[in-house]
């Protein structure tokens, strides 16, 4: 009775399955057996029904079949194994970029390599250094005006000895000429005026602002600062023409010179962007009275950025070169934005300073250095000699680019072959310790790149574990925070003396500084000077401040007015 059971269960299910393959194939003809058909068992009654073939059932409908699939759908098949190239595809990249990581790590541990990573963390040592060595010099400066200042001297912030003060002292003081050369108007430049019109120099003392028409905007703003202070001093307004064969700046220079007073025994070049302080003409003067051998007496800016990239690399800019200016006295270095020169010089035109400057000089500062380097002449920069630079709020990147092509600009103008070999030297040294300060740390970031990733790559970790970058790294590290340090040394120091020259004048501090953008602007500024320099070697012509200078063997050949 069990086996009859199992075979019918049997029967039934096999009936079931060609139920569905009808339905599946539509084919009515696989159907030739009802599901109902027993069968007999051993010692069943022969009265049962037979076992018989049952008539053919009707087809059954087969199912609806689905929307065609469109031609960019895949089939699940082809949809898995475009998933599996993807993936092996990314594996493989991801292999590709683990054995370059791995390479350029065992590359950057090479004695070559090592060299070049030395030679940036000893670049920001010596730079270390020189700004330590400048802040002594300024720091110098101060202790000695506090001990003036504790001794009962309140004006040591204009001369060393109270008795220069007095009125006999004062009315034997030469007369000094100021000329400030003006091209348009800024946010800070009505600020930088009045304090060089409010000198407290004690001696006679002319100002010549001039511009180049009065279409400029600064000779309206000007005009009106001498009408508020037309009682105070001697100033006026100096209408000098478009440049033919020089700079604007330095012909403006030289038609100040040419309307100074005759009796006029010093002449003070000033830029438009300069802050004086109240005792800084009568410093200059002191100097050049006590030494008639100096032949031009120079000083520099300190820059205050203005919050933006590209007033930081400015900023950044200067920084290096302010330790020439901080000897205290002899220097080689020179900066047109402060100059002070004896006025026969010019009336004399010595050694050719006034031709060299007019028949297609570009840049005042190089060339009278240059002159004063081939004729052993000297140049002073005291220490009480640094500008506040306030920068412009709206100072863009590409204002610094046009500023940093300048600069460079420069070393294409010479006067001299002697000039010319000092500028090619100039040009490679600065190109050379420029790319040599910014490789370390690229190479340092391969580095750090390898010893994060060496968890997850077998090839990435055999090379971290055979090779020394993070030693490097730890170096490089260690030179860069003193460097900044020192860098942030010299700017407090300067800012306290300029905060205690000019004791009535706006209070700079250093708290406005962001030394994240200033490491930026470090990289940015030594990685982009060697381009600038070699697009002003091969371009020798330039765009400053609305006129394209073109030059040909180191002179100004043509000047054309763009604005």
């Amino acid at each position: 009775q069990h086996t009859h059971s199992s075979i019918q269960r049997w029967l039934a299910a096999s009936a079931a399955e060609h139920i569905q393959i009808s339905h599946a194939t539509g084919d009515p003809s696989s159907l030739l057996f009802s599901s109902s058909v027993s069968y007999r068992s051993p010692g069943q009654r022969s009265s049962e029904r037979p076992l018989r073939p049952t008539r053919p059932l009707r087809s059954l409908p087969s199912p609806p079949r689905g929307p065609p699939r469109s031609s960019g759908t895949r089939p699940p098949r082809q949809k898995r194994q475009g998933e599996g190239n993807a993936a092996a595809a990314m594996a493989a990249m991801e292999a590709a970029a683990d054995a370059m990581l791995a390479a350029a790590s065992r590359a950057f541990c090479s004695s070559v390599a090592v060299f070049f990573q030395i030679q940036g963390c000893c670049i920001c040592l010596l730079l270390a250094f020189g700004w330590a060595v400048a802040s002594l010099v300024r720091k110098k400066e101060i202790r000695k005006m506090r001990r003036k200042m504790a001794s009962g001297h309140s004006f040591a912030f204009l001369c060393d000895d109270v008795d220069e003060l007095e009125h006999s002292v004062q009315q034997k003081l030469p007369m000094v000429s100021v000329v400030m050369p003006l091209k348009g108007f800024g946010e800070h430049n009505l600020q930088n005026w009045r304090t060089q019109i409010t000198s407290l120099y004690g001696g006679p003392l002319e100002f010549l602002f001039v511009v180049e028409s009065k279409d400029d905007p600064a000779y309206r703003a000007v005009s009106r600062l001498i009408v508020e202070y037309k009682d105070k001093l001697d100033a006026k307004v100096v209408v000098a023409g478009f440049s033919t064969t020089c700079s604007q700046k330095i012909h403006n220079q030289l038609i100040g010179v040419e309307k100074m007073h005759k009796d006029s025994k010093y002449v003070l070049f000033l830029d438009d962007d300069v802050r004086l302080h109240p005792g800084t003409v009568g410093a200059l003067t002191k100097e050049m009275e006590k030494n008639p051998e100096i032949f031009i007496q120079t000083g520099y800016p300190l820059d205050l950025p203005s919050g933006s990239l590209g007033s930081y690399c400015i900023y950044e800019y200067h920084m290096p070169c302010s330790i020439g200016f901080a000897t205290g006295g002899r220097t080689f270095f020179l900066w047109g934005g402060c100059m002070m020169m004896h006025a026969d010089d010019f009336r004399q035109d010595l050694y050719g300073l006034v031709t060299a400057l007019k028949n297609g000089g570009y840049s005042d500062d190089m060339t009278l250095a240059a002159i004063a380097g081939q004729h052993k002449r000297l140049i002073t920069s005291p220490p009480v000699a640094v500008f506040p630079h306030p920068l412009a709020s709206d100072l863009s990147f590409s204002r610094y680019w046009n500023y940093l092509r300048k600069q460079t600009f420069v070393l294409e103008s010479y006067v001299s072959k002697v000039n010319w070999i000092m500028n090619r030297a100039l040009f490679g040294v600065h190109f050379y310790l420029s790319w040599g300060f910014v490789c370390p740390y690229v190479m340092a970031l391969v580095h750090i790149a390898t010893t994060l990733r060496a968890p997850y790559s077998a090839i990435v970790k055999e090379a971290a574990g055979s090779s020394c970058g993070l030693k490097l790294v730890s170096f490089l590290l260690i030179c860069t925070l003193t460097e900044l340090v020192s860098m942030w040394n010299l700017t407090r120091v300067e800012i306290q003396l300029c905060n205690m020259l000019s004791p009535e004048g706006p209070q700079d501090s250093l708290r406005s500084y962001n030394w994240g953008l200033v490491f930026v602007a470090v990289l940015v500024d030594n990685f982009l000077y060697p381009i600038s320099a070699i697009r002003s070697h091969f371009s020798q012509s330039i765009n400053w401040s609305g006129i394209r200078y073109y030059l040909r063997d180191g002179k100004i050949s043509k000047v054309h007015n763009i604005v």
